[in-house]
Protein backbone atom coordinates (compact mmCIF):
# COMPACT_ATOMS: atom_id res chain seq x y z
CA UNK A 1 0.00 0.00 0.00
CA UNK A 2 1.59 3.31 -1.15
CA UNK A 3 1.56 6.53 0.88
CA UNK A 4 -0.13 9.65 -0.60
CA UNK A 5 2.34 12.17 -2.10
CA UNK A 6 3.16 15.24 -0.02
CA UNK A 7 1.17 18.41 -0.87
CA UNK A 8 2.68 20.61 -3.58
CA UNK A 9 2.52 23.76 -1.46
CA UNK A 10 3.00 22.93 2.19
CA UNK A 11 1.82 25.60 4.59
CA UNK A 12 4.56 27.95 5.82
CA UNK A 13 5.85 27.44 9.31
CA UNK A 14 4.28 29.63 11.96
CA UNK A 15 6.17 32.86 12.75
CA UNK A 16 7.94 33.24 16.07
CA UNK A 17 5.49 33.61 18.86
CA UNK A 18 3.24 30.76 17.85
CA UNK A 19 0.73 32.86 15.83
CA UNK A 20 -0.40 31.53 12.46
CA UNK A 21 0.46 33.55 9.34
CA UNK A 22 -2.21 35.87 7.93
CA UNK A 23 -4.43 34.41 5.20
CA UNK A 24 -3.50 35.17 1.57
CA UNK A 25 -5.28 37.99 -0.27
CA UNK A 26 -8.02 37.40 -2.82
CA UNK A 27 -5.56 37.35 -5.72
CA UNK A 28 -3.42 34.70 -4.12
CA UNK A 29 -0.62 37.16 -3.38
CA UNK A 30 0.69 37.72 0.11
CA UNK A 31 -0.49 40.92 1.79
CA UNK A 32 1.77 43.91 1.52
CA UNK A 33 3.55 45.46 4.47
CA UNK A 34 6.32 44.42 6.79
CA UNK A 35 6.01 41.45 9.19
CA UNK A 36 2.93 40.18 7.39
CA UNK A 37 0.68 43.05 8.46
CA UNK A 38 -1.73 44.74 6.00
CA UNK A 39 -0.43 47.71 4.03
CA UNK A 40 -0.92 51.16 5.52
CA UNK A 41 -3.78 53.28 4.19
CA UNK A 42 -3.14 56.04 1.66
CA UNK A 43 -1.50 59.17 2.99
CA UNK A 44 -3.96 61.87 4.10
CA UNK A 45 -4.18 65.30 2.43
CA UNK A 46 -1.37 67.80 2.72
CA UNK A 47 -1.14 69.72 5.99
CA UNK A 48 -2.02 73.40 6.00
CA UNK A 49 1.65 74.38 6.21
CA UNK A 50 2.29 72.68 2.84
CA UNK A 51 0.22 75.32 1.03
CA UNK A 52 1.40 78.83 0.18
CA UNK A 53 0.86 81.37 2.99
CA UNK A 54 -1.57 84.23 2.47
CA UNK A 55 1.12 86.91 2.86
CA UNK A 56 3.19 85.39 0.04
CA UNK A 57 0.16 85.55 -2.23
CA UNK A 58 -0.44 89.21 -1.35
CA UNK A 59 3.19 90.12 -2.07
CA UNK A 60 3.01 88.27 -5.39
CA UNK A 61 -0.09 90.28 -6.32
CA UNK A 62 1.71 93.53 -5.48
CA UNK A 63 4.69 92.55 -7.65
CA UNK A 64 2.38 91.63 -10.54
CA UNK A 65 0.60 94.98 -10.20
CA UNK A 66 3.73 97.18 -10.25
CA UNK A 67 4.18 97.11 -14.08
CA UNK A 68 0.54 98.15 -14.48
CA UNK A 69 1.11 101.14 -12.19
CA UNK A 70 4.24 102.10 -14.11
CA UNK A 71 2.44 101.99 -17.45
CA UNK A 72 -0.49 103.95 -16.08
CA UNK A 73 1.88 106.50 -14.56
CA UNK A 74 3.64 106.98 -17.89
CA UNK A 75 0.35 107.58 -19.67
CA UNK A 76 -0.91 110.05 -17.09
CA UNK A 77 2.46 111.81 -17.00
CA UNK A 78 2.47 112.34 -20.75
CA UNK A 79 -1.15 113.47 -20.63
CA UNK A 80 -0.46 116.09 -17.97
CA UNK A 81 2.84 117.17 -19.46
CA UNK A 82 1.45 117.85 -22.90
CA UNK A 83 -1.72 119.69 -21.98
CA UNK A 84 -2.67 122.46 -24.34
CA UNK A 85 -3.95 125.80 -23.14
CA UNK A 86 -6.33 127.90 -25.20
CA UNK A 87 -7.16 131.49 -24.29
CA UNK A 88 -10.01 133.70 -25.41
CA UNK A 89 -10.02 137.47 -24.96
CA UNK A 90 -13.28 139.27 -24.48
CA UNK A 91 -13.28 142.18 -26.90
CA UNK A 92 -16.83 143.22 -26.28
CA UNK A 93 -17.89 146.44 -24.73
CA UNK A 94 -17.84 144.79 -21.33
CA UNK A 95 -14.12 143.95 -21.61
CA UNK A 96 -14.22 140.97 -19.27
CA UNK A 97 -10.61 140.15 -19.95
CA UNK A 98 -8.99 136.91 -21.04
CA UNK A 99 -10.30 133.42 -20.35
CA UNK A 100 -7.94 130.42 -20.57
CA UNK A 101 -8.67 126.72 -20.41
CA UNK A 102 -6.38 123.69 -20.49
CA UNK A 103 -7.19 120.41 -22.21
CA UNK A 104 -5.62 117.13 -23.22
CA UNK A 105 -3.42 117.20 -26.26
CA UNK A 106 -3.55 114.63 -29.03
CA UNK A 107 -0.20 113.29 -27.83
CA UNK A 108 -1.52 112.88 -24.30
CA UNK A 109 -4.66 111.10 -25.42
CA UNK A 110 -2.60 108.79 -27.63
CA UNK A 111 -0.27 108.02 -24.72
CA UNK A 112 -3.23 107.00 -22.55
CA UNK A 113 -4.55 104.65 -25.25
CA UNK A 114 -1.15 103.07 -25.96
CA UNK A 115 -0.27 102.49 -22.30
CA UNK A 116 -3.73 101.04 -21.66
CA UNK A 117 -3.25 98.55 -24.51
CA UNK A 118 0.22 97.63 -23.22
CA UNK A 119 -1.15 97.16 -19.70
CA UNK A 120 -3.91 94.87 -20.97
CA UNK A 121 -1.42 92.87 -23.05
CA UNK A 122 0.87 92.49 -20.03
CA UNK A 123 -2.02 91.38 -17.82
CA UNK A 124 -3.19 88.74 -20.31
CA UNK A 125 0.34 87.45 -20.88
CA UNK A 126 1.39 87.42 -17.22
CA UNK A 127 -1.75 86.18 -15.46
CA UNK A 128 -3.19 84.27 -18.40
CA UNK A 129 -0.49 82.69 -20.54
CA UNK A 130 2.52 82.64 -18.22
CA UNK A 131 0.62 81.62 -15.11
CA UNK A 132 -1.50 79.14 -17.03
CA UNK A 133 1.41 77.33 -18.68
CA UNK A 134 4.05 77.45 -15.94
CA UNK A 135 1.89 77.85 -12.84
CA UNK A 136 3.51 81.15 -11.87
CA UNK A 137 3.05 84.75 -12.87
CA UNK A 138 6.04 87.07 -12.46
CA UNK A 139 5.05 87.85 -8.88
CA UNK A 140 4.39 84.23 -7.99
CA UNK A 141 7.72 83.25 -9.51
CA UNK A 142 9.50 85.80 -7.33
CA UNK A 143 7.65 84.48 -4.26
CA UNK A 144 8.38 80.86 -5.29
CA UNK A 145 4.92 79.37 -5.60
CA UNK A 146 2.51 78.33 -8.33
CA UNK A 147 -1.19 77.86 -9.01
CA UNK A 148 -2.05 74.28 -9.98
CA UNK A 149 -5.08 72.04 -10.33
CA UNK A 150 -5.98 70.34 -7.07
CA UNK A 151 -6.83 67.16 -9.00
CA UNK A 152 -3.77 66.85 -11.27
CA UNK A 153 -1.12 69.01 -9.63
CA UNK A 154 -0.37 70.57 -13.03
CA UNK A 155 -0.69 74.19 -14.24
CA UNK A 156 -4.30 75.02 -15.07
CA UNK A 157 -3.74 76.24 -18.64
CA UNK A 158 -4.12 79.63 -20.32
CA UNK A 159 -7.92 79.58 -20.57
CA UNK A 160 -8.63 78.62 -16.97
CA UNK A 161 -5.96 80.98 -15.64
CA UNK A 162 -7.55 83.83 -17.60
CA UNK A 163 -11.00 82.87 -16.29
CA UNK A 164 -9.88 82.93 -12.65
CA UNK A 165 -8.54 86.47 -13.03
CA UNK A 166 -11.73 87.62 -14.74
CA UNK A 167 -13.74 86.19 -11.83
CA UNK A 168 -11.65 88.21 -9.36
CA UNK A 169 -12.29 91.43 -11.29
CA UNK A 170 -16.01 90.72 -11.67
CA UNK A 171 -16.36 90.03 -7.94
CA UNK A 172 -14.46 93.22 -7.12
CA UNK A 173 -16.62 95.30 -9.46
CA UNK A 174 -20.07 93.89 -8.71
CA UNK A 175 -19.99 93.03 -5.03
CA UNK A 176 -19.08 96.42 -3.52
CA UNK A 177 -15.81 94.98 -2.24
CA UNK A 178 -17.30 92.93 0.63
CA UNK A 179 -17.49 89.59 -1.18
CA UNK A 180 -14.14 90.32 -2.82
CA UNK A 181 -12.54 90.86 0.59
CA UNK A 182 -13.99 87.61 1.91
CA UNK A 183 -12.80 85.81 -1.22
CA UNK A 184 -9.21 87.00 -0.93
CA UNK A 185 -9.00 86.78 2.88
CA UNK A 186 -10.34 83.22 2.92
CA UNK A 187 -6.83 81.63 2.96
CA UNK A 188 -6.29 83.07 6.44
CA UNK A 189 -8.61 80.48 7.98
CA UNK A 190 -9.02 77.86 5.26
CA UNK A 191 -7.36 74.46 5.77
CA UNK A 192 -5.90 74.50 2.24
CA UNK A 193 -5.29 78.26 2.21
CA UNK A 194 -7.57 78.63 -0.82
CA UNK A 195 -9.43 81.73 -1.87
CA UNK A 196 -13.11 81.30 -2.73
CA UNK A 197 -12.18 81.40 -6.42
CA UNK A 198 -9.63 78.63 -5.81
CA UNK A 199 -12.35 76.51 -4.23
CA UNK A 200 -14.79 77.06 -7.07
CA UNK A 201 -12.18 76.14 -9.70
CA UNK A 202 -10.39 73.43 -7.65
CA UNK A 203 -7.07 75.31 -7.68
CA UNK A 204 -4.41 75.39 -4.95
CA UNK A 205 -1.27 77.46 -4.40
CA UNK A 206 1.79 75.31 -3.69
CA UNK A 207 5.42 76.30 -3.07
CA UNK A 208 7.79 75.57 -5.94
CA UNK A 209 10.14 72.68 -5.19
CA UNK A 210 13.53 73.72 -6.67
CA UNK A 211 14.62 70.09 -6.91
CA UNK A 212 11.72 69.31 -9.25
CA UNK A 213 12.26 72.44 -11.32
CA UNK A 214 15.83 71.46 -12.28
CA UNK A 215 15.94 69.44 -15.48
Amino acid sequence: MTEPPPPANPPPPPPPGGYPPPPPSAGGYPPQGAMGYPAAPAAPGLPKTAYTPWLSRVLAWVIDFIPLLILEGIGIGVLLGTQETACVTDSSEYDLGEFCASGASTTGQLAIVVTAILALAYWIWNLGYRQGTTGSSIGKGVMKFKIVSEKTGQPVGFGMSFVREIIYWVIAGLCVGIVWLIAVLFPLWDEKRQTLVDKVLNHVALPIDPRREIR
